[in-house]
């Protein structure tokens, strides 16, 4: 159930888009401490300016049933910026990140909800 939307204006290979979705997959599922088999990640790729200036640039939100508690945001901050520099080259003070909580009974799958 936790959702992990990277959004970037670095162009991104196919090959590039599965391993990046694929690591931050794994990130999120550890840190959160869900079974990854519950995990959805996305990549939406186009233009960004941060600060008022273009260049390599990213937001990610990650939404989830529980699991992010203040330590788990700032471990995943970190884990994720290191992530985007490593696999993007967009730079950790480039990146804005969002946590978001969801209730079981607001988040639906397989024809019901969690709630």
């Amino acid at each position: 159930m936790p959702f992990v939307h990277v959004q970037t204006s670095v162009p991104v290979s196919e090959p590039a888009r599965e391993e990046l979705l694929v690591a931050v997959s794994r990130l999120a599922a550890k840190a959160i401490g869900k079974p990854e088999s519950y995990v959805m990640t996305g990549l939406s790729q186009g233009p960004m300016l941060m600060g008022g200036k273009p260049g390599p640039a990213a937001f990610c939100e990650v939404r989830s049933i529980g699991g992010l508690g203040p330590e788990v945001c700032t471990a995943l901050s970190s884990q994720l910026c290191a992530l985007l520099e490593e696999k993007l080259g967009v730079t950790p003070e480039r990146v804005f990140l969002n946590f978001v909580e969801v209730e079981a009974e607001r988040w639906g799958w397989n024809k019901a909800t969690f709630g």
